[in-house]
């Protein structure tokens, strides 16, 4: 019985392989041909569910690597493509890159490469955490999160406040996703009396780092400094290497 069962899979699959297009992408005649079995064999009582069940997480996960690599290798292209951003925005204590100017600059260069981003906006007891989602048409994503303070700056209004901080937000967390460099490194009139602040991608890397660390480290770290991005460039070494030690396992 078993041996029957075997050659009934057997012939399925070439067969689902076989009605799968040619110009369809690895992944897509994956995914069919397994949908193709599955629809076969639950017509056929000899099939061992059990043995099924067990090849269909084995599938997975060869689809799920099969995803991460394709977006490591369009990752890997496309960051040569993408320019430095013209620093156009204006503050009281400099120039910064606009989230017009980043999306306008990078969206059609993601679009070639597969890519595309989305955000997420929740509002928390100590600010608003923006956390961005990059993800690939093969199935991988990728996210970082960052927590900022309403920006009361300029006497804004909450919702000015709300507004304001989540531009912020987005900005700082889609060059990090990116890794996205500007002319002149933005920091957003933060920096005081001449202290340079951490770039996005260093403060991505903090804020990952953070999220995993013990509440207590997390409060200890938001009383400090209040956000990844007003980490100063000075500490951000030393901060590094012991947030990776607090890291809960």
């Amino acid at each position: 019985m078993a041996q029957r069962t075997h050659v009934v899979n057997r012939e399925a699959t070439n067969t689902s392989l076989q009605a799968v297009p040619a110009n369809s992408t690895p992944a897509l005649a994956d995914s069919t041909a397994i949908i193709q079995v599955i629809e076969r064999a639950a017509l056929n009582p000899d099939v061992d569910i059990d043995k099924m069940e067990r090849l269909l997480q084995m599938q997975e996960r060869v689809m799920d690597r099969q995803a991460m690599m394709a977006y490591s290798t369009a990752m890997a292209a496309m960051q040569t493509e993408l320019p430095s951003i013209e620093e156009r925005g204006k503050t009281n204590n400099g120039f910064y890159a606009t989230l017009e100017d980043i999306v306008d600059t990078v969206r059609p260069i993601m679009q070639k490469h597969g890519f595309a981003v989305s955000f997420r906006i929740q509002t928390q007891e100590r600010g608003i955490q923006v956390t961005g989602v990059l993800m690939h048409k093969d199935g991988h994503r990728e996210e970082t999160s960052m927590l900022l303070p309403a920006d009361m700056s300029g006497n804004k209004n909450a919702v000015q406040a709300f507004g304001s901080s989540t531009s912020y937000g987005k900005r700082y967390v889609l060059s990090a996703l990116l890794n996205i460099t500007t002319r002149g490194q933005d920091d957003n009139g933060s920096a005081a009396g001449g202290i340079r602040l951490v770039t996005p991608f260093q403060a991505g890397q903090v804020q990952r780092l953070i999220s995993q660390c013990p509440a207590t480290t997390q409060e200890w770290f938001s009383g400090k400094y209040g956000s990844a991005v007003q980490v100063p460039q000075s500490d951000f070494d030393k901060l590094r290497a012991s947030l990776t030690k607090r890291i809960v396992k």
